[in-house]
């Protein structure tokens, strides 16, 4: 991974924002992973990340991620490998996984979202949440709705958030059009998966499958985010529908959300959060 930053320009912030995400999840882990423990073997290596990142070493015990550290390999990745090469990415990201300790903050799906199936269109990546546990994995689902996700997503997953009932008072998901590529992947094996029903009924996407992950675990919430945060005239089409979707209402299930989130946050002893999600330094030469 340090190997890739260099070989590549702009990706420095993303293996800062990367040890920020493993060092905040190492926080809330029971047992805890602190960055002295991850590095223990290795001193040096504590010692020269230190002077080169020593954001994430400062503030990984009172900032929360925006999101789970897999999505940053994935951003390094797409950004070494170019959109268009979604086939290189794709085993890229599944040459890495076969490097590193199975599950332990590994996404195992990637989705790849277009405007449509042109090939010749942009292409927006998500991967599934690569936390350990259940309670990190709620806390980074809240921590991306109210920090990075886009609005639309963000309110679709809150609909549902934290349990698997929709919320009577809000609802926020909504329906991409039909021409819009929605395809999901496994980083484990080398095939592509149908959508769950949780995110059939985010996103209006068509599926047979039953499986119900939570919401926002999985990588089509990354994916669409990505998608309409570039694609306006998609969001456009795609605006949720539900009469109760109110900016008043929305706001109270946000803060419904941040309440859920600081008292998981309590619960795994990450008792210091100032409020704010990391944003990672990106003036590195």
């Amino acid at each position: 991974m340090l190997d890739w930053c260099n070989m590549t320009a702009g990706s420095k912030k993303f293996v800062d924002e990367i040890l920020h995400s493993i060092f905040s999840l190492g926080k809330i882990n029971n047992p805890q992973f602190l960055p002295e423990m991850i590095f223990a073997d290795d001193k040096q290596i504590l010692e020269n990340l230190k002077k080169t990142y020593p954001k994430p070493f400062e503030l990984y015990s009172t900032q929360l991620p925006r999101r789970s550290p897999f999505s940053c390999v994935m951003d390094m990745i797409v950004l070494q490998k170019g959109q268009k090469n979604e086939n290189q990415i794709l085993q890229s990201l599944r040459d890495f996984i076969k490097e590193l300790e199975p599950k332990f903050l590994v996404s195992s799906t990637i989705c790849i979202s277009q405007k449509s199936n042109n090939p010749n269109l942009e292409r927006y990546y998500g991967v599934s949440m690569s936390t350990f546990g259940r309670n990190p994995g709620k806390i980074v689902i809240a921590a991306s709705c109210c920090s990075i996700w886009e609005d639309y997503v963000a309110g679709a997953v809150m609909t549902y958030y934290p349990k698997k009932e929709k919320n009577p008072d809000f609802d926020g998901t909504i329906k991409l059009p039909k021409d819009v590529r929605c395809q999901a992947f496994s980083l484990c094996k080398e095939e592509s998966m149908s959508p769950c029903k949780s995110c059939a009924n985010l996103f209006g996407l068509q599926t047979t499958d039953n499986k119900q992950w939570p919401y926002g675990n999985c990588a089509e919430a990354e994916s669409v985010s990505n998608l309409l945060k570039k694609e306006n005239d998609v969001k456009e089409k795609a605006q949720p529908t539900s009469p109760t979707c109110t900016e008043t209402n929305r706001q109270k299930a946000k803060a419904s959300v941040e309440k859920h989130l600081r008292d998981a946050l309590c619960m795994m002893q990450f008792k210091k959060w100032d409020g704010n999600y990391y944003t990672p330094q990106t003036n590195y030469s």
